[in-house]
């Protein structure tokens, strides 16, 4: 292959240059601009995300691991993962993680078996069931039949849609 020139570099048998010629324009590498842009972006979306929550973190975690108790994700007995394991996860703060396996802990839902590591309370999941019971007839239901009454739903029509 004859030597040639013109494109920013010069190409030999070797393939192309990294030495530009003078007074070229370096034209962009495919993959680089859209990397750049990827990663403006998410840095974008991961701060304007992060900041949209209602609830703190250590309280969506706490809803995490509560929700992968009731479900028998975890059973009674069985080991929790660990703060880092769970930091890693779920992208949080190590410290974070511990102050919501902390709140579990101060409510008897999780035991600590020191160097072993974290297990799941006997009766957990009868507990958390128990008060997310609770609170969503306190606390969540309202809302709902207020907006259904809004909307006019009428709550037979809607069960005889379900079981359907």
């Amino acid at each position: 292959m004859a030597p040639r020139s013109g494109d920013g570099g010069v190409v030999s048998r070797d393939g192309p240059s990294t030495t530009p010629l003078r007074g070229a324009v370096p034209l962009p590498v495919p993959g680089r601009i859209e990397l750049a842009s990827l990663r403006a972006s998410l840095y974008y979306h991961s701060m304007t995300l992060r900041n949209m929550h209602e609830k703190p973190v250590y309280v969506r975690l706490r809803e995490v691991i509560a929700d992968a108790i009731v479900t028998g994700r975890f059973k009674d007995g069985d080991p929790l993962p660990s703060v880092r394991a769970l930091a890693a996860e779920e992208g949080a703060n190590p410290l974070t993680v511990a102050k919501a396996y902390q709140g579990f802990q101060d409510e008897g839902l999780v035991v600590v078996k020191r160097g072993i590591g974290m297990f799941v309370a006997a009766g957990a999941a009868a507990k958390l069931t128990s008060s997310e019971r609770d609170q969503f007839i306190r606390r969540e239901w309202p809302a709902i039949r207020e907006r259904m009454g809004r909307l006019g739903i009428d709550p037979a029509e809607l069960l005889a849609r379900e079981t359907a």
